[in-house]
């Protein structure tokens, strides 16, 4: 859970500033979305695996000739 202390004389925006980068440090938004529906396990696998072939794709090296 991402909690902010707003300081003495802190304004409200840069507290709003520290909340922001709390939550995306602690992944949050990337729990909620993957929980926000179900996913049946075997679509799960399929999405894994197309994640999986993407990395890899992006890691080779291309053959420029």
């Amino acid at each position: 859970m991402a909690e902010v202390v707003i300081q003495d004389g802190e304004t409200l925006e840069s507290a709003l500033r520290r909340f922001k980068r709390k939550v995306q440090q602690e992944d949050i938004i990337k729990e909620i979305k993957k929980h926000s529906y179900y996913m049946k396990p075997g679509e799960k696998k399929r999405v894994k695996q197309a994640l999986a072939r993407k990395r890899n794709r992006k890691k080779r090296p291309r053959d420029v000739e």
